[in-house]
């Protein structure tokens, strides 16, 4: 498998198995219907867990715009791949929000609250107040990114283009986005990662839902810009330590 494949297949399998926690949590007559946030935050972390486990051999399971873009900053992964690697993870996020609608659709034809049907794509804030959620989402990316530094290790390896979420990884990555949506995720959502939010957003728009709404466009800036500096952050101060 190449690493374009191998983020694309990661990423698709963390939106189909994350976002369809959502969906069976949040849609209307669901066997796990009202489940809660528990359930919703450990089937996050586990589908982490499964993404990296298939992508890691092939493309080191970035899995996330974010991850790749501080592990270039630390010079841990080459530039040249950085745009391969997000396309890869924006398309598998986008396949993989239509794989959750394909196999829900009985259930959101059923669900007349568009709010729900929105939160299995994108996130949303509890409590609406852009500069809170942006340092909410700050803050979660970067203690993301700077464990996952600690998790890959400090060596530095400019040349390699693979480098990232070994196989060994897979676990303790999981444990680390676990426990980031149960202390940290009640505000926002904790997207943390843009393709998983701006992909599946996009095919709210795009696909014939019964019962949606708007995309909510006006917050989606937030889960993009919030994990950027979050990641610059952590990439930043992660250099300083080295020293």
């Amino acid at each position: 498998m190449t690493p374009f494949l191998a983020e694309f297949f990661g990423t698709m399998l963390v939106i189909l198995l994350g976002e369809g926690v959502v969906a069976n949590v949040v849609l209307a007559q669901t066997k796990g219907n009202n489940a809660g946030w528990i359930v919703i935050t450990t089937a996050w972390g586990l589908a982490v867990f499964v993404g990296v486990t298939v992508a890691a051999p092939y493309s080191g399971a970035h899995l996330n715009p974010i991850v790749t873009l501080a592990l270039a900053i630390a010079g841990k992964f080459a530039w040249p791949a950085v745009l391969p690697y997000m396309v890869a993870q924006m398309l598998g996020a986008m396949t993989g929000a239509c794989l959750v609608w394909a196999m829900y659709r009985d259930h959101f034809n059923r669900t007349t609250d568009s709010d729900a049907i929105r939160a299995v794509f994108c996130t949303a804030p509890a409590i609406r107040n852009g500069f809170s959620n942006l340092l909410s989402e700050i803050i979660g990316t970067f203690v993301l990114i700077f464990t996952v530094f600690y998790i890959t290790g400090a060596e530095i390896t400019s040349t390699k283009t693979a480098v990232g979420l070994g196989s060994v990884g897979a676990l303790p990555v999981a444990l680390l986005v676990w426990v980031i949506g149960l202390a940290l995720g009640g505000t926002t959502g904790y997207a943390i990662n843009p393709a998983r939010d701006f992909g599946p957003r996009m095919m709210h728009a795009i696909l014939p839902i019964k019962n949606k709404s708007h995309s909510d466009w006006g917050y989606a800036w937030v889960p993009i810009a919030g994990p950027i500096i979050g990641a610059v952050m952590a990439a930043g101060l992660y250099l300083c330590l080295l020293r």
